[in-house]
């Protein structure tokens, strides 16, 4: 399994962006993959998850802001964040678990200035 990651960048308060990650592998389908992320000093942590089905989980400080997509024809899943908050700021990466596995794609930045 092999995931590539992109679409970080800075970004003012307020602003938005939009993470790609697109999955090559010898998996069948998107079945569950999402994206964590991991601030300075801070441990990895789950920020959205999407599964082939369309069910979804955010963590509680993203609900509202974010949304997670998959385009399972694509085996490709999208992140689109919303009124981004100095706090969103980390290294953010792809992640997709199959056969007990856990893959990570190289992590984007994503930085929240003025």
């Amino acid at each position: 399994v092999q995931l590539q990651a992109s679409g970080g960048g800075l970004v003012q308060p307020g602003g938005s962006l939009r993470l790609s990650c697109a999955a090559s592998g010898s998996f069948r389908s998107i079945d569950s993959m999402g994206w964590f992320r991991q601030a300075p000093g801070e441990q990895r942590e789950l920020v959205a998850r999407v599964t082939s089905t369309g069910s979804t989980n955010y963590a509680d400080s993203v609900k509202g802001r974010c949304t997670i997509s998959a385009d399972n024809a694509k085996n490709t899943v999208y992140l689109q964040m919303n009124s981004l908050k100095p706090e969103d700021t980390a290294v953010y990466y792809c992640w997709k678990p199959y056969s007990g596995m856990h893959y990570w794609g190289k992590g984007t930045q994503v930085t929240v200035s003025s």
